[in-house]
């Protein structure tokens, strides 16, 4: 298990993988190991979606606090490109993002923690993406930013024609937004 970091609170996990003529096996959450790159938190839920056409956008998506959460993601079927962005007002790298694609073939995983925002485009058709989360769902709480806001200017993949929930598709621009992360 290894982690590379574009934003420095944000990690990409690369289980090790062992194959042999079988097929393979990894642990895909282990909890020592995960506190040794520095995260330690305790998973309370996990969550699992389907998106079936290609470019579903899921996004930008967060709990304001106390309900915040932080998510371990992995792609288990398909390919995703996967966003984490800093909505922490006052942090060096606010409204900076990072993104990393996520497969059911490269198993890389993305930890987001508590005061980013998280959002993805389905690569391919048929992506199941599943996520732990270290606090419970809050509806009055959740929140939702323009996946396309020009503030934060994510780069999407060329010709994506965006498929959207209504809710993805009306939400404000972080402008507008009431977000209460601080650093």
């Amino acid at each position: 298990m290894s982690s590379g970091n574009a934003l420095p609170c944000v990690k990409i996990i690369e289980p090790c993988v062992f194959g042999d003529n079988r097929g393979w096996f990894f642990e895909s959450y282990n909890r020592k190991k995960m506190t040794g790159l520095g995260l330690d938190m305790e998973f309370i839920q996990d969550n699992h979606s389907l998106s079936v056409p290609k470019h579903t956008v899921r996004g930008i998506h967060f709990q304001n606090n106390p309900y915040a959460q932080s998510k371990l993601v992995r792609c288990t079927r398909g390919r995703i490109m996967d966003y984490a962005v800093d909505l922490r007002k006052g942090s060096e790298t606010y409204l900076q993002w990072m993104a990393v694609e996520l497969s059911a073939e490269n198993k890389k995983q993305l930890f987001i923690p508590k005061g980013f925002g998280h959002v993805f485009v389905t690569l391919e058709e048929n992506c199941e993406v599943q996520y732990k989360v270290d606090n419970i769902y809050s509806k009055a709480n959740e929140r939702s930013i323009r996946y396309d806001d020009p503030d934060i200017g994510i780069e999407w993949p060329e010709g994506m024609n965006p498929i959207l929930s209504e809710k993805d598709a009306n939400a404000p621009y972080v402008a507008a937004c009431d977000c209460n992360f601080t650093v």
